[in-house]
């Protein structure tokens, strides 16, 4: 089997330095047991888009932009009248990364996009769910390279959910590490 020639290049970097060096961390003597990221989850919610539906386009536009493919309009599972919210109403966008994407997508996050936040010391260190799981929310979706300032009319924020397989907080932090992940000192 011909094995692909643009593989991500932090999947590379993981294979060969990271993964070793989490091994030797952790004591472990299987490499199926070396943590490793196993997706990530792109979320932008629109609770405007309940009374203007036209803001769920560019918002799945932009998304698509960023994640590098097209995103799921997600749509309301309840009614909910003190947020004039019917079942079925698109409320927000997701995607869902894997392989060579995530990875692409977790690279330009730390190298790339990250370090335009103004302000920037880091990312939280306590934003783990206790399953091995870190959620990072962005204010802007404009600090990603790939949005043409000119066409954005409203700013947006976003969630982006690094699932991993580490079974503890301790071992996702540091796989996160590892990676480039700049957490706040």
């Amino acid at each position: 089997m011909a094995e692909k020639k643009n593989s991500a290049r932090l999947r590379e970097r993981f294979h060969k330095e990271i993964a070793p060096a989490l091994m030797k961390e952790f004591v472990l003597g299987n490499p199926m047991a070396v943590p490793r990221l196993h997706k990530i989850v792109v979320n932008m919610g629109l609770g405007e888009a309940t009374q203007n539906a036209k803001l769920i386009d560019p918002a799945a536009n932009e998304l698509a932009q960023i994640a590098g493919q097209k995103p799921v309009i997600t749509r309301a599972k309840k009614s909910i009248a003190a947020f004039k919210v019917r079942a079925g109403m698109p409320i927000g966008a997701m995607v869902t990364l894997r392989g060579d994407r995530m990875y692409e997508f977790f690279d330009r996050l730390v190298n790339i996009a990250l370090p335009r936040v103004r302000d920037f010391r880091g990312v939280s260190a306590k934003s783990f769910d206790g399953r091995g799981n870190f959620t990072l929310g962005l204010r802007d979706q404009l600090i990603f390279p790939e949005i043409d300032y000119a066409k954005v009319d409203k700013s947006k924020g976003m969630n982006v959910t690094i699932v991993t397989t580490a079974s503890t907080d301790d071992q996702a932090r540091a796989l996160l590490k590892h990676m480039g992940m700049p957490f706040r000192q």
